[in-house]
């Protein structure tokens, strides 16, 4: 058993998974940062202010996710040449319309809620509550965030 009382197997492997989805929120943060600063077109104002929110959510689930890999007594990856070996989400550069830069963030978001949902289960069959319960917010939050830009795309 770790600290928390849960099986030392599942932990070290939900570390794994986890520091998987901590690259993938930090190629995702890197990626909505370049769309706010790029962002050109007669959608500017809406999606330069959406892509700050966006970009500074996701930056306090990759705190949350680092914290977590710690509280299971693992080591949060640290470096982006580690993040780009095993992100789910690729780098993107030069996007500034907004048709790509909104469908990027939603095949980004999708990817994440994947993980999210993948990662929940495991941590379900395990009765690890804690990890559970913090993916549970963010899938909700994911769910809404392609339903707004499935919207913002009709």
């Amino acid at each position: 058993m770790n600290n928390i009382g849960l099986q030392k197997d599942y932990s070290e492997e939900a570390v794994g998974k986890l520091n998987a989805y901590l690259s993938s929120l930090q190629i995702a943060y890197m990626n909505v940062r370049g769309y706010h600063w790029n962002i050109v077109g007669k959608q500017f104002f809406v999606l330069h202010s959406k892509f700050e929110e966006v970009y500074n959510n996701l930056n306090e689930m990759a705190d949350e996710v680092a914290e977590r890999i710690l509280i299971l007594g693992g080591k949060p990856l640290h470096s982006f040449s580690e993040y780009l070996k095993i992100s789910e989400i690729n780098e993107q550069t030069n996007v500034s319309s907004a048709d790509d830069t909104v469908k990027n963030l939603l095949e980004e978001t999708r990817k994440l809620l994947a993980t999210e949902r993948e990662i929940l289960s495991f941590a379900s069959e395990n009765g690890d509550e804690g990890t559970v319960g913090m993916l549970s917010e963010y899938i909700g939050e994911q769910e809404k965030m392609i339903w707004m830009l499935n919207a913002q795309l009709k």
